[in-house]
């Protein structure tokens, strides 16, 4: 029974039924995939950050997504892939596992990738005399 008096029948279908679902989700992952973008992530001591690129970019770009001095004076990336972090609980784990890699500037960022990058803040330029 309704508490307001309201005769109509109480709606069927599952309780969720009555509840929209947005759809919002579905419209990024299609845009993401549509124009080839994927995700990398940084950490810091106190943060995460997810950086978005194309999908096939090399470490060096990946790193210039976060400022060009990265990019210019990139050493080499410290990778590993967010599902070995996640199923195994730590970096130290994922380390043990041997699933943790050094990788250069030519190496192509995969979508979940966790990288710590290695750079020289002088750009790897020398100095002009």
């Amino acid at each position: 029974s309704h508490v307001d008096g309201n005769a109509s029948a109480p709606p069927s279908g599952p309780p969720h039924a009555n509840h929209s679902v947005s759809i919002l989700p579905k419209i990024v992952q299609h845009g993401y995939k549509s124009l080839r973008l994927i995700h990398f992530f940084t950490t810091g001591s106190d943060e995460v950050k997810c950086w978005t690129i194309r999908n096939g970019t090399n470490a060096q770009r990946a790193a210039g997504t976060i400022h060009s001095d990265m990019e210019r004076g990139f050493i080499c990336a410290e990778t590993m892939h967010y599902h070995d972090f996640h199923r195994l609980g730590s970096e130290a784990d994922v380390t043990k596992a041997g699933l943790k890699a050094m990788q250069g500037k030519n190496y192509v960022v995969e979508d979940g990738d966790i990288i710590f990058f290695k750079f020289n803040a002088a750009g790897g330029s020398k100095k002009k005399k």
